[in-house]
């Protein structure tokens, strides 16, 4: 089972004329069949995209209208920064449920504008500055590269790209596969956090283990160490692995994420580790054995 997306999830594409839109647009009808549905551009209404392999989308001038023509419950986003705030927003006035954002580099306060709107609206937000979310033989929105997912037992949840690749990687190599991997992203300002993808995977039951992987900068893992330790005493628990980069990062210099700064003495990977430690996470010690990591959590 999947959390989010699965096969019968329908995405348009705002972006996807543009050169990243269109390769990852073919990557995703390539790997799974990923049903996208349709693009938006606003000069371009009425036209066609045409893919390598001979796919054809309708483009629309909106994304209410291609939802109306569509029937889409998902939006991947792959506008430019200066125009990406005002894409999620222009879905999030469409009410599409679920709009995943890959754009890296969107100004802060146009974050805090789209932060705004998301409250009390019917649209759930994962990114921006993320690498999207997967679902094995189902789904791909973004940029992971399906070829090294299985599908499996473990939920993955990450603020780091690249290390959910990693973990995926790992897990597949161990045997193990994935139910879902979600990259929430590592800006300071963003949609879908840690707690709310625990609490997805927490409650679904194809979900027998998760890897959590955190940086520095923030509170955000401190705070879903707290929520696990409540679902804990509730009893719900699942044997979980985890890791947090940036451990050897001076305070104050920003390492590679905009969210990824220590500051007041807040913030820094030992912290993190010991929430997420004291809250039942085994927390790797380097990013290349996260796979070994959780084998050894599930033999006790």
């Amino acid at each position: 089972m999947s959390i989010l997306v699965d096969k019968n999830t329908k995405i348009i594409v705002q972006g996807l004329t543009g050169k990243t839109g269109t390769f990852h647009t073919e990557q995703a009808l390539a790997y799974y069949g990923t049903q996208m549905v349709a693009g938006v551009h606003p000069a371009k209404g009425g036209e066609k995209w045409a893919g390598k392999s001979g796919e054809q989308l309708p483009i629309f001038k909106s994304v209410a209208e291609a939802k109306d023509a569509t029937g889409a419950d998902a939006s991947v986003i792959y506008v430019p920064p200066a125009g990406a705030g005002a894409a999620i927003i222009e879905a999030i006035d469409a009410e599409i449920p679920f709009i995943v954002c890959i754009t890296e580099g969107i100004p802060v306060m146009d974050m805090v504008k789209v932060k705004a709107k998301l409250e009390n609206s019917r649209s759930r937000l994962l990114g921006p500055n993320c690498p999207g979310i997967m679902t094995p033989e189902e789904c791909k929105i973004g940029i992971m590269p399906g070829s090294i997912f299985r599908k499996g037992s473990v939920g993955i949840v990450s603020r780091s790209g690249t290390l959910t690749y990693e973990a995926v990687f790992q897990t597949s190599n161990e045997g193990l596969g994935q139910t879902t991997a979600v990259g929430i992203g590592g800006d300071p300002v963003k949609g879908t956090e840690f707690i709310d993808v625990l609490e997805l995977f927490l409650a679904d039951p194809e979900t027998t283990s998760i890897i959590m992987i955190g940086e520095i900068g923030g509170a955000a893992e401190e705070d879903a160490a707290q929520f696990l330790k409540d679902e804990a005493r509730r009893g719900r628990k699942k044997p979980m692995a985890g890791f947090i980069a940036g451990r050897t990062a001076p305070p104050g210099r920003t390492m590679g994420h905009a969210g990824a700064v220590v500051s007041g003495g807040k913030g820094d990977a030992e912290s993190k580790i010991a929430a997420m430690e004291s809250a039942g996470i085994r927390v790797s010690p380097s990013p290349a054995k996260l796979g070994k990591t959780l084998v050894d959590v599930l033999k006790g």
